[in-house]
């Protein structure tokens, strides 16, 4: 058993019959009344987010968990597939497992966690950040260069990202797998 001091940012925990990671969570203490931590949850099974708040020094059930590599081989409708970059196995996971499905990219290592007691996965770590190639945008127009104007560009993977207008096709940027948003162009 845990208390609410234990709450960071990854923690699998078991709630209301279900396990649930915590996206984001912040410790409250206000002026007038006890302390607690206002939380983010994400369901491991169906993928929801709920919010919750926890009182200080509320008691939560963690959920022991095992950190493996795999490397993403191939989307299959709503299915993923990834293989154990150590034996070689491969193993299927549903789309509402992954934080960001989009920014996935074929041969990509991401970390895959599994509860320890039933070797079942929980959900997929993308790394923080991911670098890939501009396949669609719309060319910037010279002088229409206003502070942070951002035009919409498709990527590899197919998703859609906000970038700057000197963007073009054939480049390749650094997209944050958190937030989905550009962070730099990558030259090679």
């Amino acid at each position: 058993m845990a208390s609410t001091s234990d709450i960071r940012k990854g923690l699998c925990i078991r709630y209301n019959n279900d396990i649930f990671k915590i996206i984001e969570f912040m410790h409250v203490k206000p002026g007038k009344g006890p302390a607690f931590v206002r939380t983010k949850l994400k369901s491991v099974s169906s993928g929801k987010v709920l919010d919750n708040t926890f009182s200080a020094g509320h008691k939560i059930e963690d959920v022991r968990v095992e950190t493996r590599s795999y490397q993403f081989l191939y989307p299959e409708g709503e299915t993923f597939h990834f293989m154990n970059t150590d034996d070689y196995n491969q193993i299927t996971l549903q789309e509402s497992s992954l934080d960001s499905p989009g920014l996935l990219k074929e041969g990509e290592i991401v970390k895959i966690l599994f509860n320890t007691e039933d070797s079942m996965p929980l959900s997929v770590e993308m790394p923080a950040s991911v670098v890939l190639e501009v396949t669609y945008t719309e060319p910037g127009v010279k002088g229409n260069t206003a502070t942070n104007a951002t035009k919409p560009a498709k990527v590899e993977t197919g998703a859609e990202v906000n970038v700057p207008l000197f963007i073009n096709e054939g480049d390749k940027i650094k997209v944050e797998t958190e937030k989905g948003t550009y962070m730099e162009r990558v030259k090679e």
